[in-house]
């Protein structure tokens, strides 16, 4: 009997110990059912009016345009492209004479040896070395040499026949992105080609004092030193334009310059016709008046063409104008800098009388020149 009390005893216990330790589960509870809304029609709606509804879209094309082949071009203007070499004489800081070299780069105009250039790579030059693609090479002398300084073009005549020239064709015809190849003496390394595309055309850049070049086109094609006065090329092989590092250099990236064969084929002419380049002339060497020059030089205008020299028989000078006037107007046009001035004048006409406003001391004056045409440059 006493085991039986036991036991019921000890089953309580166990019961209600397990009653404490497990937790309380929350109350469950479905949520309550949401009402649903009776959906409405809208009232008056109307759908969108169609553009066309008879359109559809495009078909693809299935052609895919391919590029040009450079490999033709330079192939057929190869042969015409040559290396120039020069030696000049300079002196250095303790003016010490010292040789100098150069590389550069041409190409055959004429089949008896007439090469095209720039006037940079030939000019000051005491030697000059022509080679051929074919390897063949002709030392050149200062009386073989023509130069244009203003247009940076000269030739030079090697003794020479029955040469591969190349062909011309008109940079009026090029359009923006066309296709074009130069071919030149990059840094002295030999002939080599580089494409690229037209990306700007009838380009204004200063170049030097005085001087900026215009109807420049504007090319991706890389241009180095060493190719300049090499042939800029069309994709029919023909020279449309002279490279020219010097304009490269001007501090600009990824674009190369050529003068185009529009420009220089006139002056081209000239050279191998005459000689020399006749051109409209005051007969005044003249330098650009800015604000630090009117300050060293305690001028009373910070703009102008200020005469540094005459030359023999210089118009300007028989017109009254004196070393040290700044001329501020050309024909009522205002000029501020030298280049505006020699712009001017080379734009006019051999012979016309021009009107020329300067500035002498704190007054300012009027002439009027009669243009003369331009003396041959000295050797």
């Amino acid at each position: 009997m006493k085991k039986i009390i036991i036991i019921l005893l000890l089953l309580s216990m166990t019961l209600s110990l397990t009653s404490c330790i497990m937790p309380l589960l929350p109350k469950i509870t479905s949520p309550a059912p949401t009402p649903q809304q009776p959906t409405t029609p809208p009232t008056n709606a109307t759908p969108p009016k169609p553009i066309d509804p008879t359109w559809s879209l495009p078909s693809t094309a299935n052609t895919i345009p391919q590029l040009p082949s450079i490999a033709d071009v330079v192939e057929k203007l190869y042969p015409s492209v040559v290396t120039i070499a020069t030696e000049s004489v300079a002196l250095d800081f303790f003016n010490t004479p010292r040789t100098q070299s150069g590389a550069g780069s041409g190409w055959i105009i004429d089949k008896n040896g007439i090469v095209v250039t720039n006037n940079h790579v030939v000019e000051g030059a005491k030697k000059i070395t022509v080679k051929l693609s074919d390897g063949r090479t002709f030392q050149v002398g200062p009386e073989n040499v023509y130069r244009d300084p203003f247009a940076d073009l000269a030739v030079v005549k090697i003794d020479s026949s029955n040469l591969p020239a190349a062909s011309v064709d008109d940079s009026a015809k090029l359009r923006v992105g066309d296709w074009v190849v130069a071919i030149g003496n990059p840094l002295g390394l030999g002939l080599r080609a580089k494409e690229g595309i037209v990306s700007g055309l009838k380009v204004s850049l200063p170049v030097d004092q005085g001087q900026t070049l215009d109807d420049l086109i504007e090319t991706s094609a890389a241009i180095n030193p060493g190719n300049s006065g090499g042939p800029l090329a069309n994709m029919a092989g023909q020279v449309i334009g002279i490279t020219s590092a010097k304009i490269a250099d001007v501090g600009i990236e990824g674009l190369g310059y050529a003068i185009s064969s529009q420009t220089a084929m006139p002056i081209i002419q000239q050279l191998i016709s005459r000689g020399y380049v006749i051109r409209p002339d005051l007969g005044v060497s003249l330098y650009t008046v800015d604000q630090y020059v009117a300050m060293m030089n305690r001028l009373s205008v910070d703009k102008g063409a200020i005469i540094t020299r005459f030359a023999p028989s210089s118009p300007a000078l028989a017109a009254g104008l004196q070393r040290l006037d700044i001329i501020v107007g050309f024909n009522d046009k205002e000029i501020t800098t030298a280049g505006e001035l020699i712009q001017a004048y080379h734009s006019s006409q051999i012979g016309e009388e021009v009107k020329i406003t300067f500035i002498r001391g704190q007054n300012t004056m009027v002439t009027h020149v009669r243009l003369a045409a331009s003396q041959p440059p000295t050797m």
